[in-house]
């Protein structure tokens, strides 16, 4: 987690580089050169998990005008300038709110001060599992029914397109019928009431024509969501030849979804293993008989997921990284370093 320390006295500068140094993180003393107001502003809506080393009601007052979605808020958290404590306001779960204020009472001895029921009783969090599992929370309204099940003392539904490693926690049952609590996959499951979980572990795969527009990528995009049930948040890449790296309407679809793009020379996309959709115009044209699956399963270490798909002069096919899941739903403690 990318962090910012504000601090307001010296004991509480000391405090707060203490802390960067051992959890990373930017130190800025208020006014210097930015008010609280400017700071709180420009780190709020830019992701960082946001320090305050001082007192819990400055920070409130802070952060007051900028709070909007607990799954959008950023973790936010205050730490007294005695390290007696470290609280979590905001995003406890989603954001790492809390474990945050873990690490960083294992880092100077603050104590932990955790308010978030589920950690208050002891129980499964699923949107702390969520984060500690790398899995994008799709319709975050519905945590709330999952989460109260828990406290009621009901059993929770999780139905999983992988394998889980581990036991149950108390108060969750896998399942595999059509009534989930929860559902973990990469494909849309738009006729559900569950919570909708994905990992973000797919590489999409594709090959065009030459001069290809951003609008011709973006709608063949589209329909091969459409046609697959493919999520766009399990999408974490972008894949083709190297023909292609420079190809302008394909860097535009990237970086407008913000999809990182990659690039394999013909002579190793040969030599990916595998059955893959052989075209002889494509092995004219690039010198490999398939661009898009080749790629794809190149780009990601792992298995072809959905083959070629072909929409007005695009290619695309989908595979998926290796990927394990396992119930641990709290990060683990940070190790002190030795003395």
């Amino acid at each position: 987690m990318n962090l910012a320390f504000l601090s307001f006295t010296d004991e509480g500068e000391k405090l707060a580089h203490t802390l960067a140094k051992a959890l990373g993180g930017s130190v800025m003393r208020c006014g210097r050169p930015l008010s609280l107001r400017e700071w709180t502003r420009q780190h709020f809506s830019s992701g960082r998990g946001l320090i305050f080393v001082g007192a819990v009601g400055i920070a409130v007052r802070a952060i007051v005008p900028y709070i909007d979605k607990k799954w959008t808020d950023p973790a936010v958290v205050v730490v007294d300038e005695g390290a007696h404590f470290a609280v979590p306001l905001l995003s406890g779960h989603l954001g790492g709110a809390n474990h945050l204020a873990r690490r960083i009472q294992e880092v100077c001895g603050a104590k932990a001060v955790i308010t978030t029921a589920t950690d208050v009783h002891g129980a499964f969090a699923v949107d702390e599992w969520a984060r500690c599992q790398g899995l994008s929370v799709e319709n975050p309204t519905r945590i709330r029914a999952v989460s109260g099940k828990i406290l009621a003392g009901g059993t929770v539904a999780v139905q999983s397109r992988w394998v889980i490693d581990g036991d149950c926690p108390e108060g969750v049952a896998l399942c595999t019928g059509p009534n989930a609590d929860v559902q973990v996959d990469i494909q849309k499951k738009d006729d559900t009431a569950a919570l909708f979980l994905v990992p973000n572990i797919v590489v999409l795969g594709i090959g065009c024509r030459k001069g290809i527009s951003f609008s011709a990528l973006e709608t063949a995009w589209e329909q091969f969501s459409l046609h697959t049930g493919l999520h766009e948040s399990a999408v974490c890449a972008v894949s083709s030849i190297d023909l292609k790296k420079d190809e302008p309407g394909l860097l535009a679809f990237c970086r407008h979804h913000g999809w990182p793009f990659m690039t394999f020379p013909a002579d190793e996309l040969r030599r990916v293993p595998g059955d893959f959709t052989s075209s002889p115009f494509v092995q004219k044209v690039t010198g490999v008989d398939n661009v898009c699956e080749r790629s794809a399963v190149a780009a990601s270490g792992g298995e072809r997921l959905f083959q070629k798909w072909v929409w007005d002069g695009v290619t695309l096919a989908a595979a998926q990284k290796p990927f394990t899941l396992s119930w641990r739903w709290q990060d683990e403690p940070v190790t002190k370093s030795q003395e």
